[in-house]
């Protein structure tokens, strides 16, 4: 028995031909039905998705998923509007691919746009069955990942399109903290689209073929008469660089997807989980000796702090978290005996480590994403304070600076932090200082913390005696070595019990394996109240 399908019929399936006269007959039906749905509305539509550098909702979700794990949901849904033309278009799927799959043998939700029906325009149904997916992903404690490829709102359903997005942010809001949202940008997000990945815990673009923006070349153009592609206004470069919306961004699709798949390896399935271990071969207690040359002593010379984190994590693997944004500090997911932890660390090669907007902010969104699945934190300093200046004023670094205060004060996970050298100022208690929190505070032997330089501090201290001195440069040298002697050694801190241990660099590993072997069962409560209010 044929059975022919008109992909686009408002009717039933079988209105233009006889039902079939048995089970079997109903099968070869639905398996028909099943294939139109998967193989979309024409070869031409395909084609023309391939011509432009990208995959298929299918072949994206072939990627992410273990392979034959991947269960749709809704696979034969279809709008039920009408006027303009689309109640004779009707296709299934409605423009998006929903449903549940196993990453690495863990259950993930997700939904992919698919840009050949409607140009994966959200409209009721499709909304609906976003709205489902989620609710199923939070519902089970996993992970859900978005697949974005769509032209917005479908202008065809109106409201009830603008609606829809109303519900997926409510859900994205309600999942925050609760779950682990990953977005991935596979193609056009305009509008208020775009606000969705916003609020998920990680954005991942692809160059050339994905871009995100409220309002799109032409509107810019018209109201500010600014001329500007699509890529220059909201490319993966951009959001990578500039507005650091993007935490990731990659050269193609299989790429980016498979480092969403490495990152669902270092996230908890759900809040109420700790993250996956992965045995590892590399010792616990490695020596660190190539520390020992790799930070200079002279507080004035930059040196690469990634070195650092590659000597002292499992194998040097780290994946680093916006990496291209506010360079300034280092926010990286590794692995310590097997055990996933976030790094937040002073990068001296950029801006000499200091703290800025970007910098706070930056490391504030990470230090709560790590509160919140469970991610123990450690912290190394080298900050010489922050950035000075009138734009940082003005662009408001004091509230900026307070988030990521705020951020490690609310956090209840294990908390360890390092001094390798330098830690002025209100940074340094800013940077997870024992004062406010840390559950373990070390310091390498090359330690300097202080109110800020001995040279600045000299200057304020003694400057009567060194403006009356008969040689100001040999008093203001003299009054900088006291001070320095006096109130910089690197066992001051240690005395006054403000750092717990200072350690041999070559034992960094070590010490914090066993320390975090020893906080793992930490337990620390909040006082009651409905959220915190957190600068903004």
């Amino acid at each position: 028995m044929t059975t022919t399908i008109d992909p686009s019929a408002s009717a039933s399936p079988t209105a233009d031909s006889a039902a079939p006269a048995d089970v079997r007959g109903r099968v070869v039906e639905l398996h028909a039905l099943r294939e139109l749905a998967r193989s979309g509305p024409s070869e031409k539509a395909t084609e023309a998705q391939h011509a432009k550098g990208k995959l298929t909702a299918h072949e994206r979700l072939a990627l992410l998923f273990d392979e034959g794990t991947f269960c749709e949901v809704e696979q034969l849904r279809r709008h039920r509007a009408t006027g303009f033309g689309l109640e004779n278009k009707r296709p299934y799927t409605d423009g998006v691919v929903t449903g549940w799959g196993l990453v690495d043998g863990r259950t993930v939700f997700a939904f992919a746009h698919d840009f050949r029906i409607f140009g994966g325009a959200l409209g009721e149904a499709h909304a609906t069955k976003i709205h489902k997916i989620m609710d199923m992903a939070i519902a089970a404690g996993a992970p859900l990942v978005s697949l974005n490829d769509g032209a917005g709102a479908r202008i065809q359903e109106g409201v009830s399109a603008l609606a829809g997005y109303g519900g997926i942010f409510q859900r994205n809001t309600r999942a925050s903290g609760a779950i682990p949202q990953i977005s991935v940008m596979l193609g056009p997000c305009a509008g208020g689209a775009a606000y969705s990945p916003a609020l998920t815990d990680f954005v991942f673009m692809v160059r050339e073929t994905s871009q995100m923006f409220i309002t799109g070349p032409d509107v810019v153009k018209a109201v500010t008469g600014e001329e500007i592609t699509q890529n220059g206004l909201g490319g993966a470069d951009v959001h990578a660089e500039t507005s650091g919306v993007a935490h990731f961004a990659y050269d193609d699709e299989e790429t980016c997807i498979a480092e969403v798949r490495y990152l669902i390896g270092m996230l908890p399935s759900n809040n109420r989980q700790d993250p996956p271990v992965q045995p590892t071969r590399d010792p616990a207690d490695r020596r660190n000796d190539g520390l020992l040359d790799l930070v200079p002593l002279d507080g004035n010379r930059p040196y690469d702090m990634h070195k650092v984190i590659e000597e002292i994590v499992d194998d040097g693997d780290y994946l680093e978290v916006h990496e291209r944004w506010a360079r300034n500090i280092i926010c990286a997911m590794a692995r310590l005996d097997g055990q996933v932890v976030g790094i937040v660390a002073n990068q001296p090669q950029s801006l000499a480590g200091v703290l800025d907007i970007g910098a706070s902010e930056k490391a504030a969104r990470f230090v709560q994403m790590c509160d919140a699945f469970n991610i123990p934190i450690i912290t190394l300093l080298d900050v010489p304070g922050f950035l000075p200046g009138v734009d940082q004023e003005h662009g408001g670094i004091i509230r900026h600076g307070a988030k990521l205060l705020y951020a490690y004060c609310n956090a209840t996970v294990p908390r360890i932090s390092l001094i390798l050298r330098k830690a002025y100022g209100g940074a340094y208690i800013v940077m997870d200082s024992q004062s406010i929190g840390a559950d373990l505070t070390y310091a390498w032997p090359t330690n300097e913390i202080a109110v800020m330089g001995a040279e600045g501090a000299a200057n304020v201290i003694f400057r009567r005696q060194i403006a009356a001195a008969e040689d100001p440069e040999a008093m203001r040298a003299r009054m900088v070595e006291e001070y320095r002697t006096e109130l910089m050694h690197p066992y001051y801190a240690a005395e006054r019990g403000l750092v717990d241990n200072v350690i041999d660099p070559a034992e960094t590993r070590e010490v914090l394996v066993k320390s975090l072997a020893m906080l793992r069962n930490k337990h620390a409560d909040l006082p009651s109240r409905k959220h915190g209010n957190p600068p903004q």
